[in-house]
């Protein structure tokens, strides 16, 4: 049913069912809402103006982590939450959950003295129920070199060692997302919220408009959830005018290089002058960098890399590594994301909590903001426990707890990359080439590999029809967008192979799914400008 060609199928339920729970925003929290809710027995919809983590959920810097910069804040709670919930997600999806060590640098003059950043650590650890196999260790001056031979040897001290978890964010949406459609759900993107439907001063469900096809109807709910992210407030002025708390949004951009240019060998988190600290992480022959921390209160959609966050990123690298200086010229790709935390007079955006928080309205609008990527399942658990609470009171209905910390995502059934090799067997992609899937699709890969044309010359274009094929019956893509970005991350991280393949593909999803000229030609012109973007940096 999580299909781009049961469009209309799917539509013509959300027309005629009424539901326990509507669902507006199809980002981390929304779809996670969704898989918690379906799988207590709740009848849910979901609807998504964009695609499935077009906004922040696919914009982050990929880490499932329990954030060590707020120990310095003191939100310990946070601190054990997050931490917990790094192994759930990790046990639920281990394909897209990769564990990898972190390296803190400790400097002259910087954010951690070596007794600080152990204590720190070890405290960071321990909230966070750290196996002992896994907890810190401590390096002196010339076993951190060694780790990391690329770090500006002047005014280093010595390092600390740390699990954290690499992820791909985009892609954990589509998983829960698939999951949640499995256990019940009935999801759908491209489709607009409008206004909400009230019935005796009650909202009893919303409007929608379809922006495929134009047509706007209504989807009828008992309790209806706004979680839309960086469009929370705006969702909750269609119903009330804001009051009390209010969203505050911050953008962090991240820089892409490739890995030979920038050859990391392993994942660190260092200082700024400014005193913040941000992450160089290699990854799929590229290392990334970031994030950047600055308020923001431009257009919402498709925030954008400013020359001011360039130069800020680049000067930052180029002051903690010991490499020819990295300049403009050596990036291949960009991101630009926001958080949408909760505002607080007189902090700056650092010093904002990322704690969730839920707000009901006059007219029974639930609505969650802040959080975490890594917090989403306990995000979504409270915000069902609301709904569901009063569905509870009101209609004498059995209270059910959550599911969601056992139930395994779509592709999860193999725990490592060499259990679902073994499983496989012979095949004549490189290792190389079933690593790539495996941490994309999981076991969902045995599948994609199944249909590979291997008659195509061209081995690497037959990988990605056959991806492409999977991904239009199963992941509900409608532009070539879609697919190059939020499904398999390439417009970040294999930029010049996106481009080059870029038209071939848009014509088999324009085969696929049958679609006219005029719609053909805006998919590729969307996505080309997509990649135009992304190293188009605007000043302010």
């Amino acid at each position: 049913m999580f299909s781009s060609k049961n469009r209309s199928e799917i539509i013509t339920k959300l027309q005629k069912e009424t539901f326990d729970i509507l669902v507006i925003g199809g980002g981390i929290t929304g779809v996670g809402i969704a898989l918690d809710a379906a799988g207590r027995g709740l009848k849910v919809a979901l609807v998504e103006k964009q695609d499935f983590a077009a906004g922040t959920s696919s914009r982050s810097t990929k880490l499932i982590h329990g954030g060590l910069r707020y120990l310095k804040q003191l939100e310990f709670g946070l601190v054990r939450e997050v931490g917990h919930e790094r192994k759930t997600v990790y046990h639920n999806a281990p394909h897209l959950v990769i564990p990898e060590k972190m390296l803190l640098p400790i400097t002259d003059g910087g954010s951690f003295g070596k007794a600080s950043a152990s204590v720190g650590i070890y405290t960071y650890d321990w909230l966070a129920g750290v196996k002992r196999s896994e907890r810190r260790t401590v390096l002196d001056r010339k076993e951190t070199i060694k780790r990391e031979p690329l770090l500006k040897k002047s005014g280093l001290e010595a390092g600390v060692v740390y699990w954290e978890y690499r992820s791909d964010d985009a892609r954990l949406v589509i998983e829960v997302a698939k999951t949640a459609t499995e256990d019940g759900a009935v999801l759908l993107s491209y489709c607009e919220f409008e206004a909400f439907s009230y019935s005796q001063k009650h909202i009893s469900g919303a409007k929608v408009k379809d922006l495929r096809s134009g047509n706007t109807y209504e989807i009828k709910a008992k309790r209806t959830i706004n979680a839309a992210g960086p469009w929370v407030d705006a969702v909750r002025s269609k119903d009330e005018a804001v009051k009390g708390k209010r969203l505050h949004l911050t953008k962090g951009i991240h820089l892409v290089f490739d890995h030979a240019r920038f050859p990391l060998r392993q994942a660190v988190y260092f200082d700024v002058p400014d005193g913040r600290m941000i992450f160089a992480i290699p990854r799929d022959g590229a290392t990334y960098v970031g994030t950047t921390d600055t308020n923001y209160t431009d257009k919402i959609e498709r925030p954008q890399v400013f020359q001011e966050d360039v130069d800020y990123v680049l000067q930052a690298t180029n002051n903690a590594f010991d490499i020819e200086p990295l300049t403009q010229a050596d990036i291949q790709s960009t991101w630009a994301g926001l958080r949408p935390l909760i505002h607080e007079d007189g902090k700056s955006p650092s010093e904002l909590s990322r704690k969730d928080e839920i707000f009901l309205s006059e007219h029974g609008l639930i609505s969650i903001a802040g959080g975490k990527l890594t917090g989403y399942r306990k995000m979504a658990e409270r915000t069902v426990d609301l709904a569901f609470r009063q569905l509870e009171v009101e209609e004498k209905r059995s209270f059910a707890l959550s599911r969601s910390s056992n139930r395994k995502l779509s592709g999860g059934l193999f725990h490592s990359f060499k259990a679902f090799v073994a499983e496989l067997g012979e095949t004549q992609l490189t290792e190389a080439q079933l690593n790539g899937l495996f941490h994309k699709y999981g076991s969902n890969a045995q599948g994609i590999i199944a249909k590979i044309d291997l008659k195509l010359e061209d081995r690497t274009l037959a990988i990605l029809l056959s991806e492409l094929r999977y991904c239009v019956d199963n992941e509900m893509i409608y532009e070539l967008s879609d697919f190059l970005i939020r499904r398999t991350g390439r417009l970040y991280f294999e930029k010049p192979l996106a481009d080059k393949y870029a038209l071939a593909l848009n014509q088999e999803l324009t085969n696929l799914l049958t679609l006219s000229e005029a719609d053909s030609k805006a998919s590729l012109q969307t996505y080309l400008n997509e990649s135009k973007a992304v190293l188009d940096f605007s000043t302010k």
